[in-house]
């Protein structure tokens, strides 16, 4: 759930942007939900409803420690306690993740303070004079921005250049590289990483002392999002090292050594890259002017050694207003000459580097125990460098407790932000699998999805290096904002407005990756409550949310039809939605209200209301669902929740609404009944006496035709119950005012008077039931022998649904065809 920017900053706002942080004057309360208007209930609730039981939950280090070093915000974190609070309330487990990107806000990205740019000599202020960072407030440049031209990805360009570079060597490396570099009588490493450290513990002591998080909400902690190695391990300073395989090339691009120059003020001549089907190609030179301007901070800054605001003291063999690389004698600033190439290539001793071992595990250990020090039986996610594979963990810190939360995408589709049907195994080029690009090339969808999927097999096979333990994908999406934001309606005259077929396709072929054999957990990246058509999920014109405000429906009614293959069919009515109050303690189809839509439908809201979740309503589930979702049948899918045994294959076919599960299970999968506080065999109710697999069968994809059809009726006061004759039990007024009573079932969809869901189910064996999206299957444990495999078939009766915009696709290529020369129109 990512909000990573304060409150009304997003990263395209330049008015107040550097005073914030040289204040430290900002507020992140309200991040990642507004607890205060009632739509934190909401989002939470449509994100139970898709079928998601575990949150990634975003922090940023800034986000607790802005004001200054060791100046926490005890506001912000017993916020973040009610949010967790909250979760817990609707049945989610969650795991913190301390996130940054680029290191900070500052810096191109997110994480870090302010405070720490400075700390490490550096002028931020002047990152895009020097190159040193691409700022998106300040794209292309701060005197007349244009920030909503910054290209697709860019940011992470950013990985390639000197403020990066430099930040992330001393925060990782600072003792070994930098040993003139103290301050506060701290080499810089340790004092950055006993900042970092001891602000996420303040966070974690304040969950741990909330008394009713622990473990029943939040399980466990992420390590550092995305860590990044800077300068260590380059073996050359005069080139770009090809082993940093993460760095993606695009626009102008310094080598290290050209960086340095720049980071100094004076001019170079860059290779400037573009991004085509291929991959990186570079097309041109360009010249980077920084005018005598210097990314290194000035000496008067800090009068006698000591800054003013911050308060720190600087050794005097630190010297400010000159490069800290050149102090440390890799270059020279008067020739530009680089003297040793490969100072970063080894270690003291020279012994060669191997960043994951000599810098990012000693961190990661440090990590590690002060978070178990609040959090005993804290699951450790283990989130390397991207695609890199992790350490050797010793099982002293791991004790039973880890899972391998490692990031994947697609990535020619996110930065091309288009679905082709050429692509390439990426983790394969970068681990060295193939000589040239060539023969990693996959043409087709089904060559493509076969890769995808091979892939995070790769990185599930990672995990064997910690043990016997789980993998997760931390990080899985796919951009929406694809093909010049099409599906806004922003190309072609509107005529692809709400079409989100590439994206569909797109994302699909990621969450098949993680099915097969695989049978992968994973977070999608991600929810935005406040996501734009404009300005994406409010960082670097990302657009990753699976929701945004901007595309809810301008109607909410319905009518059901059937197409010649009996599929049920949605089709808008043009009506105008009733417009209600929400209350802030309760979530019902009275109050759960999507907004006020724009009576044209073809017009384009950059910014909604930020109220706009309190000013309508849905008449059942389904419509709550899949209103402002994008790609909902892709993301929304089948899968098991709990599992007696072990899943050997999960195949899902979203254009047939087609789940199949097969699971082994031996004896070893036999429940104990004590402990599960089962009841006996003989007992009255033998379905308590058993253990049953699990499985999420959403009503996105099998609805009943009798909820799809029912659009007339009053408003329910229960999500499920779309009857009138359950309207009688308790009016919608009565339910709002009161308390939340079915947190785990926020839908209340267990409680539907009549049958949600449509399905054909097939098994090998056993009995199945189903409550609300929840369907169980009961089949027998050996208790000797070899395992047994079973398997189970979920198909929706009566075909797949179709909402109006897969029927207008339809008939718009029935259309093109014709147009194209199949027939003649007279």
């Amino acid at each position: 759930m990512p909000r990573v920017p304060p409150v009304g900053a997003q990263s395209q706002q330049l008015d107040g942007f550097w005073e914030s942080g040289e204040t430290g004057d900002m507020s992140f309360v309200g991040r990642p939900l507004n607890l205060d208007d009632g739509s934190a209930d909401v989002h939470l609730a449509r994100l139970k409803g898709w079928g998601f039981n575990m949150l990634r939950y975003v922090v940023t280090w800034e986000s607790l420690e802005h004001a200054g070093p060791g100046k926490y915000d005890h506001e912000f974190i017993e916020y973040t306690v009610r949010v967790l609070r909250k979760c817990k309330e609707h049945g989610f487990r969650v795991y913190m993740d301390p996130h940054q990107d680029i290191w900070s806000r500052f810096s191109g990205g997110s994480g870090a303070p302010y405070w720490t740019i400075l700390a490490c000599g550096i002028n931020p202020r002047n990152f895009t004079a020097t190159l040193g960072a691409i700022v998106h407030c300040e794209y292309p440049n701060p005197t007349s921005p244009s920030p909503a031209e910054l290209p697709a990805m860019i940011w992470s360009t950013n990985y390639g250049r000197l403020a990066s570079q430099t930040l992330f060597t001393l925060f990782f490396a600072g003792r070994e590289f930098a040993p003139k570099c103290v301050i506060d009588g701290q080499n810089i490493q340790d004092y950055l990483q006993s900042h970092y450290i001891a602000a996420f513990a303040q966070l974690a002591d304040k969950i741990r002392d909330a008394g009713d998080l622990q473990d029943d909400c939040v399980i466990g902690w992420d390590s550092m999002n995305e860590p990044f190695e800077g300068f260590c391990g380059y073996a050359d300073l005069n080139t770009v090292p090809t082993k940093q395989g993460s760095t993606l090339k695009k626009g102008p691009f310094p080598s290290p050594a050209q960086s340095l120059r720049l980071g100094m003020g004076q001019a170079q001549t860059v290779e400037h890259w573009i991004f085509t089907s291929m991959g990186p190609k570079q097309d041109k030179s360009v010249t980077i002017d920084p005018q005598g301007i210097k990314m290194w901070a000035d000496p008067e800054t800090e009068p006698e050694g000591v800054h003013p605001k911050w308060g720190w003291r600087r050794d005097p063999g630190w010297k400010l207003g000159t490069c800290v690389w050149a102090q440390h004698g890799v270059w020279d600033v008067a020739s530009g000459a680089v003297l040793v190439p490969d100072y970063f290539r080894y270690r003291s001793n020279r012994e060669e580097v191997v960043y994951i071992e000599d810098f990012w595990r000693p961190h990661w250990q440090v990590f590690a125990t002060r978070i178990r020090q609040s959090h005993p039986e804290a699951i450790l996610f283990v989130a390397p460098p991207v695609f890199a594979p992790p350490p050797q963990l010793d099982e002293s810190y791991l004790k039973g407790r880890c899972c391998l939360s490692t990031h994947y995408y697609d990535g020619l589709t996110l930065v091309t932000r288009h679905w082709s049907n050429i692509n390439a195994d990426a983790l394969g080029l970068i681990r060295g699998k193939y000589s040239s690009t060539l023969p990693a090339v996959r043409i087709g969808e089904r060559a493509i999805r076969k890769c995808l999927q091979e892939q995070l097999g790769y990185l599930k096979d990672d995990a064997k290096i910690l043990g016997a333990y789980p993998t997760i994908i931390g990080e899985i999406g796919i951009p929406y904002d694809m093909d010049g934001k099409k599906a806004y309606g922003w190309t072609d005259g509107g005529k692809y407005k709400g079409d989100f077929s590439s994206q569909q396709k797109a994302l699909d072929a990621s969450m098949n990756a993680a099915d097969g054999s695989n049978a992968l957990n994973y977070t999608i990246w991600n929810y935005c409550p406040d996501n734009s058509h404009e300005w994406g999920d409010g960082w670097n014109m990302e657009d990753l949310s699976i929701w945004s405000e901007n595309d809810l429906k301008p109607t909410l009614q319905y009518k059901m039809g059937l197409g010649d293959s009996s599929s049920a069919v949605l089709l808008k009515k043009g009506q105008t939605p009733i417009i209600q109050s929400a209350a802030a303690s309760s979530v019902s189809l009275a109050t759960l209200t999507p907004g006020e839509s724009p009576s044209d439908e073809g017009t384009v809201v950059s910014n909604p209301p930020s109220s706009a979740l309190s000013n309508s309503s849905w008449d059942n589930a389904y419509q709550f669902l899949t209103d402002g979702a994008r790609a909902a049948k892709a993301f929304c899918r089948p899968y098991p929740t709990a599992i007696v045994g072990v899943p050997t294959n999960i195949q899902f076919d979203i254009s047939k609404a087609e789940f199949k599960l097969a699971v082994r299970v031996g004896p070893e999968d036999a429940p104990q009944s004590e402990r599960l506080g089962l009841s006996s065999p003989d007992s009255d109710s033998p379905d308590e006496a058993e253990l049953p697999t699990e499985i999420y069968v959403p009503l996105v994809h099998y609805a009943s035709d009798e909820l799809l059809s029912d659009t007339q009726q009053e408003e329910s006061p229960m999500f499920g119950s779309v009857t009138p004759s359950n309207l009688s039990s308790k009016s919608s007024d009565d339910f709002s005012r009161s308390p939340y009573p079915h947190p785990a079932d926020p839908l209340r969809l267990a409680a539907a008077g009549s049958p949600l869901l449509s399905l054909n189910v097939d098994v090998s064996e056993g009995r199945w039931s189903v409550s609300g999206q929840t369907l169980k299957w009961w089949y027998p444990v050996p208790s000797s022998g070899p395992p047994r495999e079973y398997t189970i078939v979920i198909k929706r009766a009566g075909g797949t649904i179709k909402v109006a915009e897969e029927s207008s696709r339809s008939c718009r290529s029935l259309l093109s065809w014709c147009l194209d020369g199949c027939c003649t129109v007279m």
